[in-house]
């Protein structure tokens, strides 16, 4: 059986993307039907622009989720579709990436939809107020008792559970910086903070929580093709009502992906292919479970070696 994940944020560079646009008609249509959505020229700032530009929140949600879907037309005109497969899963804006994928939203929503998520989520807390902090060797019970300890009336929370050996913690930033200095006294390998621009995935989301409820509301959501493996629940989910409760919920929920996987796994998903930029998703997931087989797949060569 095979799954299909979706990166989150990080995984942007300059450049993505574009040599499947170049490659496939199909691939560069989707860049197209983003820009025209947007009003704006994505594609130039993907392609030429400046990395701090396009590392924005507002600009790194939906061009990394263009990268993934023009990979996605790039592998169906190749013959691969979505019938291979029997979940889609996402990290975080991964998860509208999936849907996008799995048909529940079209692109022109999904692209203004984290145009919002992304805006919402920068102007939920000012900069500099929250922070996001990377704790590597400590599993996510320990992570919740240092994220408890170092609270001290702040919020401080585990918000990505992304494997066995890393747990990310996201709140104030007083907070995280003291979850550091707990967690590298209770023998975390590192404690790194993250260069992000907002603390996601934590209360402080809240007022973004209640954006994104209203923009979901205003789009249609439809059953996907192949259930979604939720965040928040790390089950399956293929109905619309709830999928856009459980969108709602992940702005403040944590993302569960090494549950995620292990759901996967445990349904019997042997492979699993990260579709778009990078290649996270992948590191986490041999970190998981060592028996699934990961591809990634950015380019018209991975698509190639899919082919051999």
């Amino acid at each position: 059986m095979r799954a299909f994940v979706f990166p989150g944020q990080g995984a942007q560079t300059i450049g993505m993307g574009k040599t499947l646009a170049d490659a496939y008609p199909q691939a560069a249509q989707v860049f197209q039907e983003v820009d025209d959505a947007l009003g704006e020229k994505l594609s130039t700032l993907i392609w030429e622009g400046d990395a701090e530009a396009l590392t924005l929140t507002a600009n790194a949600q939906p061009a990394l989720m263009a990268t993934s879907i023009a990979a996605m037309r790039a592998l169906a005109a190749e013959g691969f579709d979505l019938q291979g497969a029997s979940f889609v899963a996402g990290h975080s804006l991964g998860e509208y990436s999936a849907l996008c994928a799995a048909g529940a939203l079209s692109l022109a929503d999904t692209a203004r939809l984290l145009r919002r998520r992304g805006t919402a989520m920068q102007e939920a807390v000012p900069v500099g107020v929250g922070a996001m902090a990377a704790l590597l060797g400590l599993d996510l019970a320990t992570v919740k008792k240092v994220a408890q300890e170092a609270a001290q009336g702040e919020i401080c929370q585990a918000a990505n559970d992304n494997d066995p050996a890393q747990v990310v913690v996201s709140g104030h930033r007083g907070a995280v910086e003291r979850a550091c200095e707990i967690a590298k006294a209770r023998g975390a390998k590192r404690a790194v903070i993250l260069p992000v621009s907002a603390p996601f995935h934590c209360a402080l989301m809240e007022p973004a929580a209640h954006v994104m409820a209203e923009a979901l509301d205003d789009v249609d959501i439809a059953q996907p093709g192949v259930p979604l493996i939720a965040n928040v629940t790390a089950t399956a989910v293929d109905d619309p009502t709830l999928i856009r409760a459980l969108l709602v919920d992940q702005v403040t929920g944590a993302v569960r992906w090494r549950e995620s996987v292990s759901f996967m796994a445990a349904q019997g998903v042997t492979e699993i292919w990260e579709i778009g930029a990078g290649k996270a998703l992948s590191g986490m997931i041999r970190r998981i479970d060592k028996s699934i087989a990961c591809k990634a797949v950015g380019s018209p060569d991975d698509i190639a070696a899919l082919k051999e």
